[in-house]
């Protein structure tokens, strides 16, 4: 079935995201592993089945030039990262509406994931760190409570969108796992960071703790574990960044 590829609506690492009619079409460059890509739609597919709000697949398939992609349904709307930036009046109320969101994708079950722990200790082995620091974070993993809920793996303000109905839909499952969803939250508090808003960062987790009634020293805990795992993927400002968490083991 061919597309119509002129209409780009996001641009990512490795991929894009293209618009037709009522389907977006993800398009992932030929370098991308055709396995991490069918675990992509899988992931979404089996997301599906917990009955939360996300874009439904439609078909992955090979577009012209030969690279794979994944067809969902298109939501039309604006991203909340965007809802903030143009009423920054509504910033509060848009924060809660995330965690909300956030705490929704925790209470759910989804037992055929990948378990967050596996991925996480896989990419601790992967990450330019010494075999000291590797060996603490690794007995620091094992060491946490191990939970079975759903993590997103990337839930920041821009992988919500909100429908022109007020319907919010969460996109992006390529990095979801069953595991502890405070690992899920530090690594939304990481991505605040990431993004130059330290404000926000502390903003978030005031109000995940609150509403989730987790200590804060818990999340802090996770910190170092999520920026080794993550670390592995950054470019190398990125890198650098998340390595300098690493290595501070206990917080303020």
């Amino acid at each position: 079935m061919s597309f119509n590829l002129d209409r780009v609506i996001a641009v990512r690492n490795n991929k894009t995201v293209y618009r037709d009619g009522g389907k977006a079409i993800k398009v992932f460059d030929a370098a991308y592993k055709k396995a991490d890509i069918l675990n992509e739609a899988l992931n979404q597919a089996r997301i599906e089945e917990t009955g939360l709000n996300i874009p439904k697949i439609q078909e992955v398939t090979v577009v012209e030039g030969g690279k794979w992609a994944i067809v969902s349904d298109y939501i039309e709307g604006k991203t909340l990262a965007r809802l903030m930036e143009e009423n920054p009046d509504k910033y509060d109320e848009y924060l809660n509406l995330f965690v909300d969101l956030q705490l929704q994708v925790h209470s759910m079950k989804c037992p055929l994931l990948n378990k967050l722990k596996d991925k996480m200790n896989r990419k601790i082995s992967e990450a330019d760190i010494d075999a000291t620091t590797r060996y603490e974070l690794h007995t620091r993993l094992e060491g946490m409570p191990k939970h079975n809920k759903v993590c997103h793996g990337d839930f920041n303000p821009s992988n919500i969108i909100i429908s022109s109905e007020g319907t919010p839909y969460i996109l992006d499952w390529s990095h979801a796992t069953q595991g502890n969803a405070s690992a899920d939250a530090a690594r939304t508090y990481l991505l605040f960071w990431l993004s130059g808003d330290m404000n926000s960062a502390e903003k978030y987790l005031d109000l995940f703790c609150k509403k989730s009634d987790t200590a804060k020293q818990y999340i802090q805990k996770w910190l170092p574990i999520v920026a080794a795992s993550q670390s592995v993927k950054g470019n190398p400002k990125e890198r650098e960044f998340l390595l300098s968490w690493v290595n501070v083991v206990e917080y303020e």
